[in-house]
């Protein structure tokens, strides 16, 4: 594989729903192909912060994102922003706050939804502004991207599993069914990908209680995983517990570019030869 990265984010779901559910990310660890993490999500356990915690690798009380409302472009540097900043070419199909948090605000979506000219934090994007826009036409987006612009750094922001966890609750076959959804899609592009030499990252912003909401303090709220797979990892399950925090530095050692001052030092030990079960 190279250094090129699909960072898969799937809004709102849970850890023990992940590994209950999806079979073919799954069955790639148990054939040695992906390694599989628990991730402590930061708090508020909410979306657009999440989202800001995620590409900037920051605290929600350092970076000012605090709520769903909170409707400005980001202070910090995202991973948008390093990729550009580095000579790497990044893209991205995303839910609209994406936009919104890195290259305009607030998001018009007369003019917004195809972003492709090159100028902005974010060089190519194409975004969807309804929860329930289709997951298979948001892949089919990342997957036009993908061929068309060659980014070295592909960010795919997911939503139907998290508007079904609201409309249904987490202890629904609605969200169960979902899940098995994405994970069916992903059985679609990932091989493709993979083939094309890119390393995948498979996390969540925040996880989904039995009440239709998340938020809160609870492992329903904040528990979620995190699937790599790169020929820098050996695969396996790991046990130890990844803050959130660390992610995006992670994001940059796989990319190979210098994360930003205000992340994290990339503490978590599982580059190629940690040990896993």
């Amino acid at each position: 594989m190279s250094n090129k990265l699909v960072f898969i984010m799937l809004d709102g779901l849970r850890f023990d729903t992940a590994v209950s559910q999806m079979g073919y990310l799954h069955h790639l660890i148990e054939k040695g192909k992906a390694s599989r993490f628990k991730v402590k999500s930061e708090l508020p356990s909410l979306s657009r912060p999440l989202y800001e915690v995620l590409l900037t690798g920051t605290p929600v009380f350092k970076n000012g994102i605090t709520t769903n409302k909170t409707v400005r472009l980001s202070h910090e540097e995202s991973l948008f922003h390093l990729t550009k900043k580095h000579g790497l070419k990044n893209a991205t199909a995303s839910y609209y706050w994406v936009s919104e948090l890195y290259n305009s605000a607030p998001f018009d979506p007369s003019t917004d939804r195809i972003q492709l000219d090159g100028q902005k934090p974010i060089e190519r994007g194409i975004f969807y502004w309804e929860d329930h826009y289709p997951d298979n036409h948001l892949f089919a987006d990342a997957n036009f991207l993908l061929n068309t612009y060659d980014p070295d750094f592909l960010y795919v922001h997911s939503m139907n599993i998290d508007d079904d966890g609201h409309k249904f609750t987490a202890d629904s076959m609605q969200y169960r069914n979902r899940v098995i959804k994405v994970d069916m899609i992903l059985a679609s592009f990932l091989p493709v990908w993979m083939e094309k030499g890119y390393q995948i990252m498979v996390t969540a912003d925040h996880g989904m209680n039995n009440d239709g909401e998340h938020g809160g303090t609870t492992t329903a709220d904040r528990d979620v995983p995190l699937y790599i797979i790169s020929d820098r990892l050996k695969p396996g399950i790991y046990e130890e517990e990844i803050p959130q925090l660390q992610i995006a530095p992670l994001a940059c050692e796989l990319l190979n570019i210098q994360s930003s001052q205000a992340m994290q030092q990339l503490t978590i030990p599982i580059l190629k030869g940690a040990p896993s079960i």
